[in-house]
């Protein structure tokens, strides 16, 4: 039998309701028992409908409920404000003393009613009367980021999980070259290493896009000597997402993913971002079309200086015993010697590195990268340094590298940036003129959020004030209501901004 229909059900319950309600408790229990068999319902809805009982939302407060009126919303506001705004959770203890000081000194005087409501106001009550002071109309639902379902979709690949991959399999990760701080756009570096050779390639990206990352691994795939099966990735979003996901599912590519916040589930990739990108670039600021430019001329020569004359330790075994943790290494090679010994490459493959191999001369491609690494300084240090240096010939670099260890540091990259002055902002205030405008809004409707004052300025003083000047107002807003704060618990406002309020007025 299926489900009956509403109006069967809303006629069945009408019929049973008044009978229900004055039968016994063993009645009540063979009618219930009936009345689920029918309907199909849950026993415990079952129940809820004989009783005369709905889920549905109360249109009146529950009876016994606490109801508070306006009164109780404005001084609940006055003592949050001289409270210095705390969250409800800390305003709930403290309202009782703070109640009492402002009493006593005469800031606040209220109804009984009003003051005995206001002590049996529990602390989320509290959050729910501000929530408009606060400027939080409701809280919004949290939608997942688009990267999310791509991760659900990507699986994760550990550290140990790797084995013994063949070559091919990379993990891949990107450098940040915004040097002291990461505002505004600067030049990120690509870094790709295969987990069986450690072959390494890198490639600046000109700025964060999925597009351009998937078309820059499709340019660095050309360079690879084998084919590449496996791309494994952070969770950072120009690697998770639905582009460089169809990338590697059209290209036959597994693509995988570290767990979050676990960096070492790729530490090959990760050794390498600072034993060579940090190593031979350093930690300036790259920006721009000729940052980039240089960052590819100099990654052209580490690629190979790197890849055939640079030997590297590989882990060959890890064991714990207690809590010490034993390591044994294979002997060092290069990335083109462990290719070369690897009995899963190809025959062309391997005739391909060689000949490449023979072609190159170490001394010539360090020389192009110190010329390199010397361009990325002049380019980021361009407003301190603007003479260009004088590059060495190639002789004059090998005869250099006798006596270049008396030196110290002989790579460009790591020599610190000069230290500079720091100018001293000399900036007008923009709210001079309306200031004490501004401030007989904020006496009279102190509640106000900084946003509704502006919006409330930009109304009455049309295209004299753009977006950006908000968190000026934000900044001033705030030492106002500090002061009001200490003028209702204190009685008067502090000395030193008293001092300096008369200060500013005089001069103006």
């Amino acid at each position: 039998m299926g489900r009956i229909s509403m109006a069967t059900r809303d006629e069945l319950v009408a019929a049973l309701v008044e009978r229900y309600a004055g039968c016994s408790r063993s009645e009540r229990g063979l009618i219930l028992d009936e009345f689920v068999a029918v309907t199909k319902f849950h026993r415990k809805h079952a129940a809820r409908l004989l009783k005369g009982r709905s889920r549905g939302r109360r249109s009146e407060p529950r009876p016994g409920r606490r109801v508070y009126d306006d009164a109780a919303r404005e001084a609940l506001i006055v003592l949050w404000e001289a409270s210095d705004r705390i969250c409800g959770k800390r305003l709930r203890p403290l309202l009782p003393v703070m109640l009492e000081a402002m009493e006593r000194h005469g800031h606040l005087q209220l109804l009984p009613e009003v003051r005995t409501g206001l002590l049996a106001m529990s602390a989320a009550t509290m959050d729910r009367a501000l929530r408009e002071a606060k400027g939080q109309p409701g809280k919004k639902r949290r939608r997942a980021p688009p990267a999310a379902a791509v991760r659900r979709s990507v699986p994760v690949r550990t550290f140990s999980d790797w084995g013994d991959p063949a070559p091919g399999f990379i993990e891949a990760d990107l450098v940040a070259h915004g040097g002291p701080t990461a505002a505004g756009s600067f030049v990120q570096t690509l870094v790709l290493t295969d987990i069986a050779t450690g072959w390494v390639e890198c490639a600046p990206l000109l700025y964060r896009e999925q597009k351009l990352l998937t078309e820059v691994l499709g340019e660095v795939r050309k360079l690879l000597p084998f084919p590449l099966i496996g791309f494994d990735t952070d969770n950072d979003t120009v690697l998770m997402n639905e582009t460089v996901r169809d990338y590697c599912r059209d290209s036959s590519i597994v693509f995988t993913r570290c767990r979050p916040y676990q960096k070492n589930d790729q530490a090959w990739v990760e050794q390498k971002n600072g034993a060579i990108v940090r190593r031979l670039v350093g930690y300036r600021r790259f920006a721009g079309l000729e940052a980039a430019a240089a960052l590819a001329r100099l990654y052209r020569s580490v690629r190979l200086f790197v890849n055939f004359f640079q030997p590297s330790f590989k882990l060959a075994e890890k064991s714990r015993e207690g809590a010490k943790v034993r390591k044994s290494y294979h002997s060092p090679a290069t990335p083109y010697q462990r290719l070369i010994a690897d009995a899963r490459a190809t025959d062309e493959i391997k005739r391909q590195v060689k000949a490449q191999f023979e072609t190159l001369d170490p001394v010539r491609l360090l020389n192009d990268i110190r010329a390199g690494q010397r361009r990325l300084v002049e380019i980021a240090d361009a407003p301190e340094v603007p003479l260009l240096i004088e590059q060495p010939t190639l002789e004059q670099f090998l005869f250099s590298l006798r006596t270049a260890w008396k030196e110290g540091e002989v790579r460009p990259t790591a020599r610190r940036k000069a230290p500079g002055t720091r100018k001293k902002r000399n900036t007008p205030d923009p709210f001079a003129l309306v200031a004490v405008e501004l401030r007989a809004w904020f006496e009279a409707e102190p509640w106000r959020t900084s946003a509704e004052l502006f919006a409330r300025l930009r109304t009455e003083h049309p295209d004299a004030y753009a977006n950006g000047q908000l968190r000026t107002l934000q900044r001033r807003l705030k030492e106002w209501r500090r002061d009001m704060a200490h003028l209702m618990v204190f009685g008067r406002p502090p000395a030193d901004e008293a001092i300096g309020e008369e200060t500013e007025m005089e001069t103006q």
